[in-house]
């Protein structure tokens, strides 16, 4: 695959229009037993992603501190590659407690939490630096993740999905004027859709699961993603071309449900919380590496699949 660095510019007038914020009409209960005591065991059931670096963050990190920590009376119950239901099924899954942890794109929810449509605007954040100190830990970040709590959430971190970058099928796109026609799939984000449509293109929602059959068979000409999500479900088998578009950054949120999280004791708290923040950082180095080697992926001569 070959691969160009571009930076595409937007027109302002795509996105100025759109809802910021939102109040929510939802409420959650929460699943599961209440965290006993006496040493019983609180099993979290937890979706996740099919981002590699969310998945091994958690076998690797998550899963063996929060046991350690809670001594033993926490345990993640894991269920990656969106076994649970998509972003938006999570979060909704998150709310009711059908499960006690849930893992998603941004994107997907900021149609039901509209604070979170600051992440989908093109150009806001020109390196990740810039998204760690702004967008995750400084104070509106703080406050976007604190106001989950008005969707019977608990926000436990911002973890990195990272920036979105543009593959095509058949199509090098060198300027703005090469995305004329073309059909993108892109999430059913008001934000998504204008930007692409300001630059000519023609933005398609479809869902993921759907998303690598409709490129093989050419229903989009292409798509829009982390480098980590291309790779890691196998776009370059079926796009010819990668080009380093950096045009949004993707979070993903990392919520509890509310009333699981009161329901556990003060200890179990604070050793998810510790737990919880020690996967963060060991996440955000996993998705950097996955970067590096998604390039060197998408650079080696391609193997494409059969149409």
């Amino acid at each position: 695959m070959k691969k160009r660095v571009l930076a595409l510019l937007l027109a302002g007038a795509a996105v100025a229009s759109l809802a910021a914020c939102g109040s929510s009409d939802s409420g959650a209960s929460g699943s599961g037993s209440a965290a006993g005591g006496d040493g019983e065991v609180v099993e979290l059931v937890m979706g996740n992603v099919t981002s590699s670096s969310a998945k091994d963050a958690v076998t690797e990190v998550l899963i063996p501190k929060v046991e350690e920590y809670s001594n033993g009376t926490l345990k993640i119950v894991h269920f990656p590659d969106n076994q649970l239901g998509n972003d938006e099924q999570s979060f909704a899954m998150a709310q009711t407690g059908e499960c006690d942890i849930a893992v998603g794109s941004t994107s997907s929810v900021a149609t039901t939490y509209n604070d979170l449509y600051v992440y989908d605007v093109p150009y806001l954040f020109l390196n990740k630096q810039e998204v760690y100190d702004v967008g995750f830990n400084g104070e509106t970040g703080k406050a976007i993740l604190d106001g989950f709590s008005e969707y019977g959430l608990k926000g436990l971190a911002f973890w990195e999905n990272g920036f979105r970058n543009i593959t095509t099928t058949d199509k090098d796109i060198a300027t703005v004027a090469d995305l004329s026609g073309l059909k993108i799939r892109t999430m059913a984000n008001e934000i998504h859709l204008e930007a692409w449509k300001a630059m000519g293109a023609n933005p398609t929602p479809m869902a993921f699961g759907e998303l690598f059959t409709g490129l093989q068979q050419g229903t989009v000409d292409g798509q829009e993603n982390p480098l980590g999500i291309i790779t890691g479900n196998k776009f370059e088998e079926v796009q010819s071309y990668c080009t380093l578009t950096e045009h949004v950054y993707t979070p993903y949120y990392v919520v509890m449900n509310q009333a699981k999280w009161d329901s556990l004791t003060a200890e179990q708290q604070e050793a998810l919380t510790k737990a919880i923040e020690e996967t963060t950082q060991r996440q955000y180095e996993l998705s950097q590496q996955y970067e590096d080697e998604a390039i060197e992926v998408m650079e080696a001569p391609a193997v494409r699949s059969a149409p």
